[in-house]
């Protein structure tokens, strides 16, 4: 480990100066390129600095320990030899995270995709919440979310809402919401009180780059049509909407929430190269399923993750057996402890495979 780190810190040291060198500065390319690599390893060279400090303490400590005969001193030596391998087995742990393998895709943007499924209107109620809490997490955490088309119900539920989410490792901390979420609730819609069951499934990509997915207008079928529900004049008079279907693939994606056709089609590509990146690794992760099979991951979609319990106030995530009971709050954003633990379990299994 100690051998690997001292690696990524020449290498650090080695992007500084390139980051000096005017040939690079003048190279946008080049430079977006080392300025990435720089931000990756920063991390990881400075616990490395504070463990050789570290290391470096504990010899002086034992050194004083060993020249020392005063008791009083000699008590509060071991005080401070106890803090520091305390701290030296605390870093060592930290390191091992920091050097597992790290998702290529974590530093991207991401397209959710949510779903009312079984239950009807309730469903489609219910994934308005999601959706609602999805984008006051981004408010939360400073990103921006966009609604790219929606397909709305007349109580203002979503039978279908699909959104990007636009920050600094967006798909690091929502690619754990991709499954099916269960409510159980008196549902808004049924006056005799009683309490159903209704689930909604959310999808999360990464949002691919153009130069990723390699899409021919000749692979493509794009068809044009009036949009539907509310946006005032154009509604049902201008083909503005765009149905786009990507003949190799069979994958068909529609944007009708812009009242311009060119921005509508331009959504529906973002979304369409999503789908076509999450194809290629859905695939890629069914090939090494049989050597490691994650339990948390980006879940199968048909999986159910998460129950939340409007009469106990209580989220239930089901792949880790935690339960808080403060569904106002999550429902409102608050979802970081839930991400935090589904994070470090992962990070544990990663561990656990090394």
């Amino acid at each position: 480990m100690l051998e690997r780190l001292e690696s990524i810190r020449e290498r650090y040291q080695e992007l500084n100066r390139l980051l000096s060198d005017p040939s690079v500065i003048a190279d946008a390319d080049q430079l977006r390129k080392y300025s990435k690599e720089q931000a990756d390893l920063g991390p990881k060279v400075e616990a490395y600095l504070e463990y050789k400090n570290i290391l470096k303490q504990l010899e002086d400590a034992k050194s004083m320990q060993a020249e020392e005969s005063d008791p009083e001193l000699l008590e509060m030596v071991k005080a401070e030899l106890d803090d520091l391998i305390r701290k030296k087995k605390e870093m060592e742990d930290r390191m091992k995270v920091l050097l597992l393998p790290k998702d290529p895709n974590d530093d991207k943007n991401v397209i959710v995709e949510v779903r009312g499924a079984a239950g009807g209107e309730e469903a489609a109620l219910f994934a308005a919440s999601l959706y609602r809490m999805y984008a006051r997490y981004s408010e939360r955490r400073g990103w921006k979310a966009e609604i790219l088309d929606a397909n709305t119900t007349g109580l203002g539920g979503f039978k279908e809402v699909i959104f990007s989410v636009k920050g600094q490792g967006a798909f690091s901390r929502l690619k754990f919401e991709s499954g099916a979420h269960r409510v159980q609730r008196v549902p808004a819609t049924e006056s005799g009180g009683r309490i159903h069951t209704s689930t909604a499934t959310v999808a999360v990509l990464p949002e691919a780059e153009e130069v990723e997915v390699q899409i021919h207008d000749k692979d493509l079928r794009i068809d044009t049509f009036c949009s539907s529900g509310p946006g005032g004049q154009s509604v049902n008079t201008t083909q503005s909407a765009v149905r786009i279907t990507h003949l190799p693939s069979g994958i068909v994606v529609s944007c009708q929430d812009e009242k311009s056709q060119i921005k509508n089609k331009e959504k529906a590509m973002r979304v369409l190269r999503a789908r076509l990146l999450d194809k290629t690794r859905q695939e890629e992760n069914a090939k090494v399923a049989d050597a490691r099979k994650s339990q948390v991951g980006t879940g199968d979609r048909s999986e159910r993750i998460r129950t939340y319990n409007f009469p106990q106030s209580r989220v239930t995530d089901h792949r880790i057996g935690l339960t808080l009971h403060k569904l106002d709050l999550v429902l409102d954003g608050e979802l970081d402890e839930i991400i935090d633990a589904l994070t470090m379990q992962e990070q544990a299994e990663l561990l656990q495979a090394e």
